[in-house]
């Protein structure tokens, strides 16, 4: 399989769980504006929803602008992230109708860890391939950032049965940890 084959496909599955997830937002009940109130929980896990996808799309392109050769073993890890996150749309809607439950709050961590865990997966399998001393490599780096993700998500998972905002609150710093593009890649394909 080409690079560019591999990248379209993530491409589509992406597409189609940021639509799959906007469908499932349900009309308003009403025509005026407190018939959106009860659509505010949903529309807020949509809505980060929405961004960490976006940063898996940004991020798995400037790792793939990156990356001369792929193996067996990068599109089975690609799929593995693929697989976790096409998730993210049940996990979702789950947490958007029942915002202040701590299982729908936990699951949606394990997801996101999940997630994370295979695109750091990825990201290795990749480096394996075109070895140590490549750019994307040299990119990464140790990839602070990334385990730092993995982490904060994991301890969400038992907060939510603490407090569910402390995890929704850990959900959105690790979101806006990565809202600005990681610029490793970008410098390291520009020298």
């Amino acid at each position: 399989m080409s690079k560019g084959r591999l990248e379209a496909f993530s491409d589509g599955v992406i597409a189609i769980l940021i639509t799959i997830m906007v469908l499932e937002l349900k009309i308003p009940q009403g025509d005026d504006l407190a018939a959106l109130r009860p659509m505010v929980p949903a529309f807020l896990a949509y809505v980060l929803s929405f961004v960490v996808l976006g940063i898996y799309w940004n991020n798995h392109h400037h790792m793939f602008q990156a990356t001369d050769r792929l193996n067996g073993a990068i599109l089975w890890a690609n799929l593995h992230l693929l697989f976790w996150l096409s998730l993210i749309p049940a996990v979702t809607a789950w947490i958007g109708e029942s915002v202040s439950a701590p299982v729908p709050t936990a699951v949606y961590g394990a997801v996101m860890t999940m997630a994370g865990v295979a695109y750091y997966i990825l990201t290795r399998t990749i480096v394996s391939c075109v070895g140590p001393h490549s750019t994307i490599a040299a990119a990464v780096g140790k990839d602070v950032k990334g385990r730092m993700s993995v982490v904060l998500y994991a301890a969400a998972i038992p907060l939510a049965f603490v407090s569910w905002w402390i995890a929704d609150a850990i959900y959105v710093s690790v979101t806006l940890m990565w809202l600005v593009p990681d610029r490793r890649i970008e410098s390291k394909l520009s020298q």
